[in-house]
């Protein structure tokens, strides 16, 4: 199957053996609701080509760290740098444009408008061309064709392209908005529970797709699904009560003492969920 990576895209650092550089990197990030501290002086980076999971129990702080490196919340301290460039000011739209896309824990897609629509918007918005008003998007035969494979590469059948995307299945929507967060062209691809609301089939053809990725994006991947955080991560961060308590592979999470704690209160390995024990993820 055709990947998204196919159209054309940024030049991106290749992986080089072992740790890269960091294409994006967040130093001591505070964000507080009052005498709630969402996010404790958060440090972490993502580099160039990996896959970096940050998981937690509930109320961890997680989708509130997804916002503030989006743009979407200001920080209340901290600093956060992409590809070198402090950031840390810059809206939305501007850290998109330079790089920084992300996708929602709730379906976020234009739903009266096609896949088609969708995918050719999204794909104009982030092209360096400049439309006239006198041309009508559906005429340009170059864009159909970025459109039509990126659908193809996320796993989008022809026969949906034309439907409108409110019309379809919610599994296929959070396809599209995949779509839609790699039309933008990203180098650092934050996913906020992308596997959220699929069934286990779609999970794992979502799973192939994320880790079709590896090595030519920067990705933060969000995830309560430990099996699929655990096959996909090549660094793991853990966030509770809004502090980073732990950062390395998956083999030193899972026998990281303080993790099982935060976890499940208990230092037995035995009773971890699947995925977090110390034999190999499924």
């Amino acid at each position: 199957m055709m990947t998204p990576m196919n159209m054309p895209t940024r030049s991106i650092a290749a992986r080089a053996p072992g740790m890269s550089r960091p294409v994006l990197q967040a130093n001591g990030l505070v964000k507080r609701y009052g005498a709630l501290v969402a996010t404790d002086d958060v440090s972490l980076d993502v580099a160039a080509g990996e896959v970096h999971a940050l998981i937690g129990p509930n109320g961890a702080g997680k989708s509130t760290l997804i916002q503030l490196l989006a743009g979407n919340l200001e920080p209340d301290a901290g600093s956060l740098h992409l590809d070198g460039h402090d950031v840390t000011a810059w809206p939305v739209h501007r850290r998109v444009r330079a790089g920084l896309a992300r996708s929602f824990q709730i379906t976020s897609v234009f739903p009266r408008l096609s896949v088609e629509e969708n995918l050719m918007l999204a794909l104009q918005a982030g092209s360096p061309r400049r439309f006239g008003m006198w041309r009508p998007r559906s005429q340009d035969v170059a864009l159909r064709r970025q459109a039509h494979e990126l659908a193809e590469g996320c796993g989008l059948p022809k026969s949906q392209w034309g439907l409108a995307v409110g019309t379809l299945p919610h599994a296929q929507q959070r396809k599209v908005e995949f779509a839609l967060a790699l039309a933008s062209r990203p180098r650092v691809l934050l996913l906020d529970e992308p596997m959220a609301g699929m069934g286990p089939e779609d999970s794992v053809a979502l799973a192939d797709l994320i880790e079709s990725l590896k090595g030519e994006l920067a990705i933060l991947l969000v995830e309560h699904d430990m099996d699929t955080v655990f096959r996909l991560a090549d660094r793991v961060s853990v966030l509770v009560y809004g502090k980073l308590i732990a950062t390395g592979t998956p083999q030193q999470i899972r026998a990281d003492a303080r993790v099982q704690q935060a976890y499940l209160g208990t230092e037995e390995v035995s009773v971890w969920p699947v995925g977090l024990h110390g034999g190999e993820a499924a």
